[in-house]
């Protein structure tokens, strides 16, 4: 009994330990999501000195007008979107990874978010809603209904016997591409304005950022991540699998379908916003799992920071390639996601997942 308080006492100590620096790591994303923030505003055509941009924030009132309306207007709203498109992906990413055991998923990579360009691109075609009386909404309620779709779809495809993570990457791929193809027919199909809409959609743009959209983007991560958060412990759960989630109590369907929901919202109106954007969902959560290890409590908010700072820096890198042009959000994350996803399909047959 004296050998055991002692032992007891010492695995408290560390576990508290654990759980300090994890959320140091927490606190110091915060802090590494301001200063991407600072940078985002403070680049671009005709480069902002950072302190003039720090104080046009902390004090618009004082600065010229025109330094008020560039940081205000065009530059701010654009930066906020980045962090919570980024924002919205992580924490769907990581959601997706953990309901799915699959460390390869994300809304791109399993077609979810190629799903959603297909409803959005039937409602600029056609303007078809899926759900009557949709109005303004229709391109995000269409997108949503489809990612939807599409997460059914892996959903009951978990439930066949026998199908591995791989399986799964591949149904999501032939997802994938079955969406694409759709999604060209309907290229083909519209007229010059809607195909400029649909290249929008499939390319990914921060460019029709607005004040509106960051509110609604805002207010879906405010309420998303308590969500996810009030299904911390049975989300840790269900990572030691089916039968030991369910002996301890959690309801393994339920919770999937809930969570399928949720990320496919989440999704959804990312890409009605700015269009596709992948491998932010994939990338995000890997360096949150890496920091913080699988406890839901502190991976969730971790991956949700990290890829709102992935896809700031990136949104930065889209203005700095070629002086006076700003590329397509999308095109920078490919490229460097698809490195990352490759290195990551060779370390899982290296352990041979």
């Amino acid at each position: 009994m004296a050998a055991t308080l002692p032992m007891t006492a010492t695995a408290t100590g560390d576990y508290r330990r654990r759980n300090a620096r994890r959320l140091k790591l927490v606190l110091i994303g915060v802090v590494a999501l301001a200063v991407a923030l600072a940078l985002d505003v403070s680049i671009g055509p005709g480069n902002l000195p950072l302190g003039d941009v720090l104080r046009t924030l902390v004090d618009p009132q004082s600065a010229a007008p025109r330094l008020s309306v560039i940081v205000w207007d065009l530059r701010l709203p654009i930066a906020l979107m980045a962090m919570a498109v980024g924002a919205m992906l992580g924490l769907s990413g990581a959601g997706m990874q953990t309901i799915l055991a699959n460390p390869l998923a994300d809304p791109f990579t399993l077609g979810v978010s190629a799903a959603a360009t297909v409803g959005a691109s039937v409602a600029i075609v056609f303007g078809w809603s899926v759900i009557p009386g949709a109005g303004p909404y229709i391109v995000t309620v269409n997108a949503f209904i489809f990612a939807l779709a599409a997460s059914l779809v892996l959903f009951f495809m978990t439930k066949l016997r026998g199908v591995s993570p791989e399986t799964m990457i591949l149904v999501g791929i032939a997802l994938l591409f079955t969406c694409n193809a759709i999604t060209a027919l309907l290229q083909y199909r519209s007229n010059e304005v809607q195909l400029t809409q649909i290249v929008f959609w499939t390319l990914g743009s921060l460019a029709r950022a607005s004040w509106e959209k960051v509110g609604v983007a805002a207010l879906l991560i405010a309420l998303a991540l308590p969500f996810f958060l009030m299904r911390g412990w049975a989300l840790t759960a269900l990572r030691l699998g089916d039968e030991r989630a369910e002996s301890l109590g959690v309801r393994v369907d339920r919770l999937r379908l809930e969570i399928l929901i949720a990320t496919s919202l989440l999704a959804a109106v990312s890409v009605s916003f700015v269009g596709g954007i992948g491998f932010i969902g994939l990338v995000g959560p890997h360096i949150a799992r890496l920091l913080v290890g699988e406890d839901q409590r502190f991976f969730l908010p971790t991956a949700t920071i990290a890829s709102a700072v992935l896809l700031s820096l990136a949104s930065t890198v889209s203005k700095v390639i070629t002086p006076g042009v700003i590329y397509p959000i999308g095109i920078i994350t490919a490229l460097i996601g698809v490195p990352f996803f490759i290195s990551l399909v060779m370390s899982i047959r290296g352990r041979g997942v």
